[in-house]
Order: C-alpha cells, then structure tokens, then sequence
C-alpha cells in the first residue's frame, strides 16, 4: 500500500476558481475545497493534517492574509499560499515578512507555473515535517543517552573545544556538587567557584601528558571528603582535528573496602575444613566493613553496589548458620522452612558458582531429611 497523497485546501468564494483548482491537482494530490473561510477552518481541524492551504485573498466575511494567519496559529507547519491581484501585493508582502504566507501566486496565473510553485509547497511542507520528525527523533535519544549515563557509576562533562560545558552527567554533578545547570559555561570557572582548582590542574596536566590515562584525587566538597580517578577522551572528526573533550569522573573512595570485601568472600570460599569459625569471622569482618563503608558519607552508585552487596552476603551467611543451628538444636526443625533459607542464601550469595563445599554438604544434609524426615541432629558446616 503506497503512502498516502499529501492534503491541500483550496479556499476561493468563486466556484468555477474551486473546480478549476479541483481539476488541476486531483491526479497528484488529495483535494480539499471550500467558498467560506469559516468552513475553510473547519475542515482544517477535521481533517487535518494539511501540507498546502491555497486561499483567494478577497473573501466576504475574512480577508486571505487573515484566514492564513489563523491557519499558521493553528498548524504552523501547513505552508499556506495565497492567489492575489496587484492591488493587494503590499498586504501580501507583508504577511510573507511575518512569515505567515510562504508564497503568493497573481492573477491571471499559468497552470504550469501554479501547478510548479504547488510542488515546491508541497516540498517544502514534507521537508519542514521530516526535520520536526528528526528533532523529536533527536531529543528522544538525547533523554534515553543522559538517562542510561545517569545510571552509571562514572561522571561525565563533555566539554567543547573552547573548554566550554556542553554536558553534565548525574554523577559527575553529584560528584563535584555543582549548583545548577553548568551547560554553557567554561569548565575552568565552574570548577574554580566550587573550590575544586585541583581537578581543573589535573584535567589540564593529562591534556599534555598523553602517556598518562588517569590521575586520583581527593576531593572536599559540602562537608564530604572523597577521592576520584579523573581520565579525559578526546573527541575528534573523521578527519582526525578534536573538537573537545569528555572528562571522566569515577569515585574511588571505597575501592580498598570492595578488595577487602573480595578477599573475605575469597576467605570462606577456600574454607577446606571447618567452616563455621571462619563464616563467624568473615560475618565480624564484614559488619565492621559496613561501619567504615557507612562513614566515607558518600552517596554514589559504588558506595551503594557494595552496600548492598554486604548486606546480602550478611544475610547468606546468617542464613547458613542459622540452618545448621536448627538441624543441631531443633529434633524436628521445619524442613521445608530450612530449604527456603538455603535458596535465598544462594540468591544472595555473591559468587552462585562458588559455593563452600561444606555449604553444599548442608544443602545435601536438608534434602535428605526432607525426604526422610530423619534428623542426623549434627551439626554440617
């Protein structure tokens, strides 16, 4: 099925004018036609939208330059075009300069030259639409681009080849702590006014030094210490001359605690032989991780990854303790009550593939004595 014919409108009081336009363009077009502008406006909001709206420029009740103004109110994309004679150039003239009428056609007019300035209306309608099109196009994955960098972990500013801000990520404004919108303006004030010089001099140090990828720095900003990694990369045209810069901004402050954290988890799972003194002390090491995590005053996507990822290690443990606990204490502990403490222990589990042997032992130990119902009454880990 071809895509539909583009829509004009024929406003004229004169009938024989209406069907003459009406033979004109009906092979190429789908031909509206009314001898009242009040009508005209009418069928423009029931069957809109229109790409050409043609009108005479003396009517009864409304003149052409002012039924097209209110057409261009209404759909301001409708290119509107109006027949004249030369008495009425000087109106016409200035509804052009407004912007109102894209273009006006005197009478008597060739039906070769109407039927011309016709498709270049029609043109130039199709071509201001695609553009519209583009820019909703453009802006929508403008928001899904700032949306997805919002998420992440690492800040950005895009910055011009003039070290003017063109964008800011979420984090990267979060990070620095800057007030309002920092677009439009030179990187080097912005960072100057928020006592954060120190960044700028690190940012124009790897500018120079293309052997270094990256510099950390501490950072003081409201009341909250920190310390960032800091990397540029240039933004260049196909021709190779950069156009600007994106500085990467990725808060670092808990990256000793998250090795920290990897080694205890580390710890539990080479646990060879009795495992519960070590999950009693892994359970210590990371409580007292979640203190000093809790005291960088920190908010930022890899602070809150390993606080959650702590919490749920926390639980996976618990929950293993607490299981063999019950098969030890308890004569006829709840079995199925017991399996569902092991699956969320495995989903909160930070390596699912790497399980303690001794772990698994205990997994064995709950299923035989679900099905069995005998309980060994020992404890497993």
């Amino acid at each position: 099925m071809g895509s539909p014919r583009p829509r004009i409108l024929v406003v004229d009081d004169e009938e024989a004018i209406l069907e003459t336009m009406t033979f004109t363009f009906e092979d190429d077009y789908e031909i509206h036609t009314s001898s009242d502008a009040r009508r005209a406006l009418e069928l423009l909001d029931e069957h809109a939208p229109f790409a050409v709206v043609l009108t005479d420029q003396r009517m009864p009740n409304m003149s052409g330059v002012d039924f097209l103004k209110e057409v261009w109110q209404r759909y301001p994309a409708t290119v509107c075009m109006i027949l004249t004679g030369f008495a009425d150039v000087e109106a016409i003239i200035e509804a052009i300069n407004h912007g109102h009428v894209y273009a006006y056609i005197t009478k008597p007019w060739e039906p070769d030259q109407l039927k011309q300035v016709m498709k270049q209306a029609v043109n130039h309608y199709e071509l201001s639409v695609d553009n519209d099109r583009l820019l909703v196009d453009l802006k929508r994955a403008t928001v899904f681009l700032e949306a997805m960098m919002d998420q992440l972990d690492t800040g950005a500013l895009a910055v011009d080849g003039d070290g003017v801000i063109r964008a800011a990520s979420r984090p990267a404004r979060d990070y620095l702590a800057l007030e309002g919108d920092p677009r439009g303006k030179p990187l080097s004030a912005v960072l100057s006014a928020h006592g954060l010089g120190g960044i700028g001099e690190t940012i124009e140090r790897l500018a120079v030094d293309e052997a270094t990828s990256f510099e950390e720095v501490d950072v003081t900003v409201a009341d909250r210490s920190y310390r960032l990694r800091v990397a540029l990369h240039n933004l260049a045209e196909p021709s190779g001359d950069n156009f600007g810069r994106v500085v990467l901004l990725r808060e670092i402050s808990h990256e000793p605690l998250r090795r920290r954290f990897e080694q205890v988890v580390a710890q539990v799972v080479d646990a060879a032989d009795d495992l519960r003194p070590v999950l009693g002390e892994a359970r210590q090491d990371l409580k007292s991780l979640g203190d000093e995590l809790a005291g960088l005053y920190v908010d930022s996507p890899g602070v809150g990854e390993l606080e959650e990822r702590l919490g749920q290690t926390l639980t996976a443990i618990d929950n293993w303790l607490d299981v063999d606990d019950a098969l030890t204490r308890e004569n006829y502990p709840d079995a199925q009550v017991l399996q569902d403490r092991l699956r969320v222990a495995l989903s909160r589990w930070p390596l699912p593939d790497r399980v303690p042997e001794r772990v698994r032992a205990l997994a064995r130990a709950v299923e035989d004595y679900y099905e069995s119902g005998e309980n060994p009454g020992r404890p497993v880990l």
